[in-house]
């Protein structure tokens, strides 16, 4: 594998994990968001990742990276809430809340962040390794 196979690999997983990160922050400000209906209600997404191979020709370096291959919505159930003098509440005094859970998308967000984190140090890393070869030639 080429050492410019790592660029790749590494940019794919920043791109990956910059995804997850704009899912948790859109859950997070989505968290109490209040509707009258449960169709009409914002529920938690998270974005599904899959293996992308690049290369893989006759005679060609084959290396592989990720991808997203889709967002979907939670299925876990809407939080149902009494708030009778909410401007949203149905004719039973209730308003619909996402399934956002604040803790979850918390600890989601650290682990994406640190993932990106890991992604940046390699591709610094790899660049501190062309560097040094060059200097070889020196």
């Amino acid at each position: 594998m080429s050492l410019f196979n790592v660029f790749n690999i590494s940019g794919s997983a920043l791109h990956a994990q910059t995804v997850r990160l704009n899912t948790t922050a859109s859950n997070l400000a989505n968290a109490e968001a209040a509707s009258s209906s449960v169709g009409g209600t914002y529920r938690a997404r998270q974005p599904v990742f899959q293996t992308v191979l690049y290369g893989g020709g006759v005679g060609d370096e084959s290396s592989a990276g990720v991808g997203v291959a889709d967002i979907v919505e939670s299925e876990a159930p809407l939080r149902k809430e009494y708030r009778p003098e909410h401007p949203l509440a149905d004719e039973d005094g209730y308003v619909f809340l996402p399934n956002v859970n604040p803790v979850d998308e918390f600890a989601n967000m650290i682990s994406a962040s640190r993932s990106y984190q890991s992604s940046i140090e390699v591709v610094d890393a790899s660049k501190q390794m062309l560097l040094r070869t060059l200097a070889l030639g020196e």
